[in-house]
C-alpha cells in the first residue's frame, strides 16, 4: 500500500496540515500527535508503531462481524469487477439493491416494507425529515411540520440532522439551529430520576414530556417524535421497560408518526435485528446505516411503514436523492455482511450469551470501583458512569474531563473505549466472546485504577 512508504512522522506531518478530523478538537491533536491506524484484523486493530488494541468500539458502532473479513472483499471486488457503478435514477435498478431492499424488508418489522438508500446515517436521518413532512402534506395536513426530539439525541451532523439531534453543543455552532424541531427530556434514570423514584415511574414521567410537548405544540402542527430505542453517541442511555410503550400509545393517540434512528442498534446490536424488535416499538420510519455493512462500505438505509411508503410511491415524483443511492459495491457487501451474521447466529449469541454476560461481568469486576456510579448494559451496548463520589452522584468538576482521563489510560493499556461527557461507553463487534469480555473488564479495571489514583 502506499502509505507504507512513509514513516510515521511524514503521515502524521500531512495529516496535521491538510487533515480536518470530524468531531475533533484540533489544537489537542495537534499537541498530543495522531495515532496512524494502518491495519485491523478480528478484534483488534494496529497502529503504525506495532501497538494491537482491543477495539470495544468496533470501529465507530459499526463492525459488527470484525475486522478483516476476506468474504466482504472478495464480494467486492467481484461487484466492481462486474458492475462498479450505476444509479437508481432514470428508472434503473440493479441485482444488489434490488435483493437488498427485499433483504432488509424480510427482517424488519411486517408492516415496513419499502426502503431508500443512502450513503450515511445523518442522509438517511434526513430522507426521514423529508419524507415525513412530504407525507403529511400529501394527506392534505401540511401543518404538521414539527418533531419532537430528545436531550441527547444523536441524529447525525447535517444541518438538519444536528437540528433534530439534542446536543446543545452542536446547536451552538449551527449560527442557529433549523426551525421545527423541539426537545424533551431524555429517559436517562441515572441522571434524571428524583431520589427514590422507582424506574416504573421515572418512565412514565419521561414519557410524559413527550405528550406535554406535543399538547404545547398543538397536536395539528406535530409531524413525528423521533429517538433512538437506546441512545447510543448521548451515553447508551437505556429507557425504563415501559418507556417505549407508553410514548408509542401517545404517538398514536395524537396521530404522531413514530421515527425510529436505529443505526446504532440495528442488525443485532440489541440481541434482535433490530431495537424496535427487542423493545416492542412499531415505528412507522426506522433509519439505518453503520453496521449494515459492518463499515466496510459506507451505506445507509430508510425503512418505511407502508403507510407512509404506499402515500409516497402513488402522488408522483418525490425530488429527493443521492448519487450513492443504492450504491452496488456498497449493497453486495451489505448482503454479504447479513448473511455471515445470520449463518454464524450472532443475533442469538447476543441476545443468549454475549449481551446478558457483558452487563453481568462489567458489574462483578467494576461495580465496586470507586469512581464507578453506575454500570448499564442491554445487548452488546455498554455504559459506565464516571463520578467521584458513588454515594452522592458526584462528578468531577471544572475543568477535569473524568472520562477522557480514563480513556486515555485505557488505551495505554491496550483497549479501545469512548467517553462521551461524564460516560465510558462500549459498542464491541458481535463476535466477542466470554473470554474477550473478560478480557475487557479487566482492561477497565486498570484504567479505572490509574485514573482514580491520579484524579482522587
Amino acid at each position: 500500500m502506499a502509505y507504507r512508504n512513509f514513516s510515521t512522522e511524514q503521515l502524521q506531518v500531512m495529516d496535521n496540515g491538510h487533515h480536518l478530523h470530524p468531531f475533533t478538537d484540533h489544537t489537542a491533536l495537534h499537541e498530543g500527535g495522531v495515532r496512524v491506524v494502518t491495519q485491523a484484523d478480528g478484534h483488534h486493530f494496529t497502529d503504525s508503531d506495532g501497538k494491537k488494541i482491543l477495539d470495544a468500539m468496533a470501529g465507530l458502532w459499526c463492525v459488527n462481524i470484525g475486522y478483516g473479513r476476506e468474504e466482504l472483499a472478495k464480494v467486492a471486488y467481484d461487484q466492481m469487477r462486474e458492475l462498479a457503478y450505476y444509479n437508481t435514477f432514470f428508472k434503473t435498478t440493479h441485482p444488489a439493491v434490488a435483493q437488498l431492499a427485499k433483504r432488509i424488508s424480510d427482517l424488519a418489522p411486517a408492516h415496513m416494507n419499502r426502503v431508500f438508500f443512502g450513503a450515511s446515517g445523518s442522509e438517511s436521518n434526513d430522507t426521514a425529515i423529508r419524507t415525513v413532512r412530504h407525507y403529511w402534506n400529501l394527506v392534505g395536513k401540511p401543518d404538521k411540520q414539527i418533531i419532537v426530539s430528545r436531550q441527547y439525541g444523536y441524529h447525525g451532523s447535517t444541518i438538519a440532522a444536528s437540528s433534530m439531534g439534542g446536543f446543545d453543543v452542536m446547536h451552538a455552532q449551527l449560527g442557529p439551529a433549523l426551525p421545527g424541531f423541539r426537545h424533551v427530556m431524555a429517559p436517562y434514570a441515572f441522571g434524571e430520576a428524583h431520589d427514590g423514584e422507582s424506574d416504573e415511574v421515572f418512565g412514565l414521567r419521561a414519557a410524559q414530556t413527550v405528550e406535554d410537548e406535543i399538547l404545547a405544540a398543538g397536536p395539528e402542527n406535530v409531524a413525528a417524535f423521533v429517538g433512538e430505542p437506546i441512545q447510543g453517541a448521548g451515553g447508551v442511555k437505556i429507557p425504563p421497560a415501559n418507556y417505549w410503550g407508553e410514548v408509542q400509545r401517545i404517538c398514536r393517540k395524537y396521530d404522531v408518526l413514530l421515527m425510529l434512528d436505529e443505526v446504532i442498534t440495528g442488525f443485532g446490536r440489541t440481541g434482535e435485528w433490530f431495537g424496535c424488535q427487542a423493545m416492542g416499538i412499531e415505528p412507522d420510519t426506522m433509519t439505518l446505516a453503520k453496521a449494515i455493512t459492518s463499515g466496510y462500505q459506507p451505506l445507509s438505509a430508510v425503512v418505511f411503514s407502508d403507510r407512509v411508503a404506499d402515500v409516497i410511491s402513488s402522488n408522483g415524483e418525490y425530488f429527493h436523492g443521492y448519487t450513492y443511492s443504492g450504491h452496488p459495491v456498497a449493497c453486495a457487501v451489505a448482503l454479504e455482511n447479513i448473511d455471515i451474521i445470520e449463518r454464524e447466529g450472532l443475533v442469538e449469541r447476543v441476545r443468549d450469551e454475549t449481551g446478558p454476560y457483558l452487563t453481568q461481568r462489567l458489574n462483578e469486576v467494576l461495580g465496586d470501583h470507586a469512581i464507578v456510579g453506575e454500570i448499564r448494559g442491554f445487548g452488546l451496548l455498554a455504559a459506565i458512569e464516571i463520578v467521584k463520589d458513588k454515594t452522592s452522584k458526584e462528578r468531577f468538576h471544572g475543568d477535569l474531563d473524568a472520562a477522557s482521563v480514563v480513556r486515555d489510560h485505557c488505551i495505554e493499556a491496550g483497549m479501545m473505549m469512548r467517553a462521551v461527557g461524564d460516560t465510558m461507553i462500549l459498542s464491541p463487534p458481535l463476535t466477542w466472546t466470554k473470554n474477550t469480555i473478560d478480557e475487557a473488564a479487566e482492561l477497565a479495571r486498570i484504567a479505572l485504577d490509574k485514573t482514580a489514583a491520579e484524579l482522587l
